[in-house]
């Protein structure tokens, strides 16, 4: 192999919006709410914050990784369409687990390069809709079989190749990186507190679209609803974040009797989704939320699979032309403690750089939509700060990483 992964780069793109809905703990207000539905909602309110008329998308792009409603296979679609977009302009489902938000954006800045003017990028996830699954009845059940019905939601989560669960890999991690269970409890009551505060301060509310019931409608096609609880009139904020200590997060079990890995210290699940629009810098007359500058992806060991972002960003790194030290704040997923630490200590990074304002183990990470929100609260602290660059990445399952490198368009020398 001549090269690790793969690079690209990215000349006069721009993030020119994006927002997100809260993040809802699996189980509840959002659990019966389709994921298409969500979409919606965070596509159309791009668009009203960016004050573009959705007549001018010229592609849809959208990803989801949970089969969660019988019409899965229509979510690129139906998100364009109901939020408003030309019924000419195509629609494309793209995936890359929990890289999906960055491949969307990945995918929106290729397809400027080949004459796209403007493309909404979506993605919504439903943790609480994964259904329980059967693959091998569909000519129904013979007398004595033995019928496989499964959960989904926890059967994704283990990878046959490396015979092991993710929360596994990570184990592996804190193994060969020296990881004890007191450092992993930290990293997790340290990314709560960060969250909390950020949260208490307001400075989620910029990117958040509070969520009621609501009805939408297409000319000469049936409505879409999404609908709430009973007894639920608003969802205004992510619901995970909460008040914890050390003493607390050491009382619970590890998943695996030999690992670091808890319930405490690994990513929550939630439902919720997230939309941005991409377009070239030359021709957005306004202020745009960020300059996507480049990508880089990589295959790692199965086995070792959160380990991911570190090569990725090593890779973005070199073929930039840029040390990490040029790098003013990283946002890296949170998928297992122990698996961020480890890329910490590969990377040599600094706590101070990176997560600043919590991460997935205290908001929450509805797959496919995390990568649009790491790439959403990095482009805004850049912002606060004044910092020029910027890093996201995330690992993936299956033994991949992926990392953007963003730039601030106010950035100030």
């Amino acid at each position: 192999m001549s090269h690790p992964g793969q690079y690209s780069s990215f000349t006069d793109v721009a993030i020119v919006e994006a927002v997100r809905t809260p993040w809802i703990d699996l189980g509840g207000a959002l659990a019966q709410v389709s994921p298409i539905d969500l979409g919606i909602k965070v596509g159309r309110e791009v668009l009203a914050r960016a004050a573009v008329d959705p007549a001018a998308v010229d592609s849809v792009l959208a990803g989801s990784m949970a089969q969660a409603s019988f019409d899965a296979y229509m979510l690129p679609r139906h998100i364009g369409l109901y939020s408003g977009v030309p019924q000419a302009v195509p629609a494309l489902a793209v995936q890359r687990i929990c890289a999906t938000g960055f491949e969307l954006l990945h995918q929106a800045a290729r397809q400027l390069e080949q004459g796209v003017q403007l493309a909404l990028c979506v993605a919504s996830e439903s943790m609480s809709r994964n259904p329980i699954a059967a693959y091998s009845h569909r000519d129904g059940f013979r007398l004595g079989a033995q019928v496989a019905f499964k959960d989904f939601l926890w059967e994704a989560l283990y990878d046959p190749a490396a015979g092991l669960d993710m929360i596994a890999t990570a184990d592996n991690l804190a193994r060969r990186h020296g990881l004890s269970r007191e450092a992993v409890d930290r990293f997790a009551l340290d990314s709560h507190q960060r969250a909390l505060q950020a949260q208490a301060a307001g400075w989620f509310e910029p990117e958040l679209v509070a969520l009621g019931n609501e009805r939408f409608e297409l000319a000469g096609y049936q409505p879409r609803q999404l609908d709430l609880p009973r007894g639920v009139e608003r969802v205004t904020h992510d619901s995970h974040p909460r008040p914890t200590d050390l003493a607390a997060l050491q009382r619970l079990r590890a998943v695996h009797a030999d690992g670091v890995q808890t319930a405490g210290n690994s990513c929550a699940l939630v439902d919720g989704a997230a939309a941005a629009l991409v377009a070239r810098t030359s021709s957005t007359p306004g202020p745009v939320l960020a300059h996507l500058l480049a990508s880089a992806v990589v295959g790692v060991a199965p086995e070792f699979m959160g380990i991911g972002p570190a090569p990725a960003i090593q890779w973005l790194l070199q073929r930039s032309g840029l040390s990490l030290g040029d790098i003013g704040l990283l946002e890296i997923n949170e998928a297992q403690a122990a698996q961020v630490l480890a890329v910490a200590q590969v990377l040599e990074l600094d706590r101070e750089r990176l997560n600043r304002r919590g991460g997935a183990i205290a908001l929450g990470h509805p797959l496919a939509a995390s990568g649009l929100r790491l790439v959403l609260t990095l482009a805004r602290q850049l912002r606060e700060h004044n910092l020029r660059y910027g890093i996201a990445s995330a690992c993936v399952g299956g033994g991949q990483g992926m990392a953007l490198l963003i730039e601030n368009p106010a950035y100030r020398g």
